[in-house]
């Protein structure tokens, strides 16, 4: 697996060095647009509206439009510093929750989690915890200059990180239009959609789902090339921290600085008796 991200993530004093490789993959099929006329493949140039000329990638700044035809530029010193600022900082577990506190609709992607530089042990130990415990881990990691909220948790007895949006990158729910705020439902109805329900309900098996219209579209692509209904393009073209190795020490002290956080409970004083 193609490693996306290295680096160190930590619960307490534990730091565990750890590599990222994407969980899952985009399977669709990428289709090229040809000039009918010579079937050369359509290349795309970036062209200044103003000027109308096509622009080259050293002439190009970056630009926040904080309203219509402003802007603030940003140029790349900027920017790299305020990744470089993020980006070393050591991925901490913020807090421990429990997964069916989050729901799907934060979920954005997943990434396998496996050991890296001797951080065996620790990471079996962070696997173990979160196993016996029933939590995940909440995190903050930085990826490819984006600050992500991410879950760390158990899948499939391996470590598992799943990015999550931050809750102002969910849209309100109120948002949405024509919802009826008073459905008129016949019981009956509500009777016989619960039986169906009932009646469709099954164990969750993920092989038996397939992309019908991807297949569909394979097919249909080996049968051209099988054909020999295939076409030739022309070739004209235009221009992380060190591992912990004490992990009961690391712990323990983890605890001893959790303990001094919490305030320390006031006594109630006596009623005075008349």
């Amino acid at each position: 697996m193609h490693t996306v991200w290295k680096g160190s993530i930590s619960f307490g004093l534990v730091n565990i060095p750890v590599k990222l490789h994407a969980a899952t993959e985009n399977k669709d099929i990428k289709l090229r647009q040809l000039h009918k006329e010579c079937n050369t493949p359509i290349n795309y140039q970036k062209v200044c509206a103003g000027c109308k000329k096509e622009v080259q990638s050293e002439d190009i700044v970056k630009a926040y439009e904080y309203s219509k035809n402003k802007f603030v530029v940003l140029d790349d010193d900027e920017l790299e510093k305020l990744k470089k600022e993020n980006e070393d900082k050591a991925v901490e577990i913020i807090d421990f929750v429990k997964l069916e506190e989050i729901d799907p609709i934060y979920f954005e992607r997943s990434y396998y989690m496996a050991p890296d530089g001797g951080g065996g042990k620790a990471y079996s130990l962070l696997q173990k915890a979160l196993t016996e415990s029933g939590k995940i881990g909440v995190a903050k990691i930085m990826i490819r200059s984006k600050e992500q909220l991410a879950v760390v948790r158990v899948y499939d007895e391996i470590l598992i990180m799943e990015t999550i949006h931050f809750p102002d990158e969910v849209r309100s729910a109120k948002e949405v239009p024509n919802i009826p705020s008073e459905p008129a439902i016949v019981q009956k109805e509500l009777d016989t959609a619960l039986l169906l329900v009932e009646q469709l309900t099954t164990t969750f098996e993920p092989e038996k789902y397939t992309d019908d219209y991807r297949t569909a579209l394979m097919e249909l692509i080996e049968e051209k090339k099988t054909g020999n209904k295939t076409v030739t393009a022309s070739e004209k073209q235009a221009v992380a921290p060190s591992n912990v190795t004490d992990l009961m020490s690391a712990l323990q002290a983890s605890l001893d600085k959790t303990k001094k956080k919490k305030p320390v409970p006031r006594k109630k004083k006596a009623a005075k008796t008349s």
